[in-house]
């Protein structure tokens, strides 16, 4: 049965080292005792606001099969053309027609099994898309017959909606995975209808940070109420991913387990974007 692991939103310099730690660690040569595909979310990989070509290929290079986006996929305008003509990078498909990019990778996987990964953003507290439950019916019925899988990126802010999602998927795909709020959750389940489903899978990023951020940044904005520019941490980080458990069968889950792990990032060097 295949095997996913989907890792958690990718936080800067810092994150993607720790993704290099991490890939090493959790995924093997061997596929019997690895992973069949790889996905993350790397919205926040440049300087911790969007992504660039460079990143990019750097983490499809580490291992990575398809990176995930959100509400900072655009920061960096460079990333405009890439998303065009790479099927691997996604930003939310409930963008409104006309934003460059695809919202649905859809390859093989080991064994010739057909997997679909989608991208979503929620409306709730986040600038305005078009609505994902709606957008999500539809590009589940669209690719229906082209695929034995289904793995959802919901990138959300709020846990209500997240959960809403969830619900509204359960038993229509595989896994809803939720990212976007940077702080892993509890509750990784299988829902009745076989879809695994996470509120937050977390962020690969530094620990000693509030979301990633330096402390210092962020309790000036909540103790002065002035906007200040957030600075990424540094220091030794947290790996944070699910691993996904899948029967192309029945095209649901059969498990899903959470991961959350401190990394050594001494022997790792890397460059400062």
């Amino acid at each position: 049965m295949p095997r996913v692991l989907f890792i958690g939103d990718i936080m800067g310099r810092t994150g993607r080292r720790a993704t290099q730690v991490g890939l090493k660690r959790h995924c093997k040569d061997d596929k019997d005792d690895g992973y069949d595909l790889v996905i993350a979310n790397g919205e926040n990989a440049a300087g911790g606001f969007g992504l660039t070509e460079r990143i990019a290929n750097k983490l499809f290079s580490l291992g990575i099969d398809v990176i995930t986006g959100g509400n900072h996929t655009f920061d960096k305008k460079e990333i405009l053309p890439y998303l065009e003509v790479e099927p691997r990078l996604l930003r939310p498909a409930n963008y409104p027609p006309g934003v460059p990019g695809h919202g649905v990778w859809l390859g093989e996987i080991s064994g010739g099994i057909r997997l679909a990964v989608l991208n979503l953003q929620g409306r709730v507290f986040m600038r305005g898309v078009d609505d994902p439950f709606r957008a999500a019916d539809q590009l589940v019925e669209n690719i229906r017959d082209e695929a034995d899988l289904i793995v959802i990126d919901f990138h959300a802010e709020a846990t209500s909606e997240k959960m809403a999602f969830g619900w509204h998927m359960n038993g229509k795909v595989a896994a809803v995975v939720g990212t976007h709020t940077h702080v892993q959750t509890a509750d990784a389940r299988l829902l009745p209808g076989g879809t695994a489903y996470i509120t937050d899978v977390g962020m690969t990023g530094p620990i000693d940070s509030v979301i990633g951020v330096r402390k210092e940044d962020a309790l000036a904005r909540f103790k002065l109420g002035i906007a200040n520019r957030f600075q990424v941490a540094k220091g030794d980080p947290v790996f944070c991913a699910v691993a996904l458990e899948l029967d192309e069968t029945s095209g649901r889950a059969t498990g899903i387990s959470r991961i959350w792990e401190e990394t050594d990032l001494e022997n790792i060097r890397e460059d400062d974007e």
